[in-house]
């Protein structure tokens, strides 16, 4: 895996994989969590500068080049988890980039906080 700032967010192979393959295809990436339901809760991938941050937004680290965002009231609703972004197949119903390649991101709890039942996200 590879590490974010203070290791809040990091990202398996995988995921690092396909933010290489998306940025090739259509340059500098950023990545949001939003704070709502569903599909609103799975990690959105767009050009950047494409989506328009507001002052909720929290700049929570850094992954294969790309910023990740996550909503400072979402985020702190799940008491400050970190993340583990990974890739799944199947096309998400969002609009995130990964999507044309039959694929979403997730995210999961690190390994750590599954093994001491730490707060994980929805």
């Amino acid at each position: 895996m590879s590490t974010g700032q203070a290791l809040r967010v990091v990202a398996t192979e995988a995921a690092i994989a396909e933010l290489e393959r998306l940025r090739a295809e259509h340059g500098p990436l950023e990545l949001h969590l939003s704070g709502g339901c569903c599909d609103g809760s799975s990690p959105m991938c767009f050009p950047e500068g494409e989506l328009l941050l507001g002052p909720s937004d929290f700049l929570l680290g850094e992954i294969g080049g790309c910023r990740f965002y996550v909503d400072a009231e979402q985020y702190e609703r799940w008491n400050s988890p970190s993340f583990v972004l990974d890739v799944a197949s199947g096309e998400g119903s969002g609009m995130s980039l990964e999507g044309m390649h039959d694929l979403h991101f997730v995210v999961k709890p690190p390994p750590d906080a599954v093994a001491t039942g730490a707060a994980r996200p929805a």
